[in-house]
């Protein structure tokens, strides 16, 4: 099973993965935890470029570099652990650069989603669980964190991010559960183990 959390920052992806790690684990899973970009010595090169370059990265080079990211990860270790029989959570996929690079950046949807499927051989994820969270308390849960290139994209921006996200997650009600991820986080990690458990009975 394929299992990514989208959302923007502050919306507690990482320590909703670490909670269902446990969980999944507990109960005799084997589980491979990744993110996006990065996962691969090669990946995690990109990831330092992408977030700390000092240099203007223009949207479209932004987006190669993500699906060169990506492909490397797909294809060299989320596709064996998946064919070895291992849960795989991933923290942001290819929905991340639909939203960022896509309705944030402003890039054309459809030739966005046609990039992705390629960089992915068609790999989509079971379940997205997208935390939905306002851009209010997304900025409060970041206040006192060092912000990378990407998050110090202002505030239209983000707004922008999560609209596409929003559509995202309307266009393919079948993949996405929309978590309300603005209370604490043990009401968050019920609403996901709530979903899990009916998924993997």
């Amino acid at each position: 099973m394929f299992i990514s959390f989208e959302g923007i920052d502050g919306s507690g992806k990482s320590t909703q993965i670490s909670l269902l790690k446990d969980y999944l684990e507990s109960s005799g899973k084997t589980v491979l935890v990744l993110r996006e970009p990065g996962g691969t010595v090669f990946a995690e090169q990109i990831r330092e470029i992408l977030l700390h370059s000092k240099d203007h990265i223009n949207p479209i080079s932004e987006l190669f570099l993500f699906e060169a990211a990506r492909a490397d990860l797909t294809h060299n270790v989320i596709k064996p652990a998946l064919e070895d029989g291992k849960i795989v959570l991933i923290d942001r996929f290819f929905d991340s650069t639909t939203a960022y690079q896509g309705f944030g950046r402003g890039l054309d949807i459809d030739t966005l989603i046609q990039i992705n499927k390629f960089a992915t051989s068609m790999l989509f994820p079971d379940i997205t669980f997208y935390l939905q969270v306002s851009l209010e308390i997304s900025e409060l849960r970041s206040n006192n964190k060092k912000r990378d290139r990407i998050e110090k994209s202002g505030n239209e921006f983000f707004q922008k991010v999560i609209e596409g996200f929003e559509k995202l997650s309307d266009m393919e009600a079948d993949r996405f559960v929309k978590i309300n991820a603005e209370g604490n986080i043990q009401e968050t990690n019920e609403l996901i183990l709530k979903i899990m458990k009916k998924r993997l009975l």
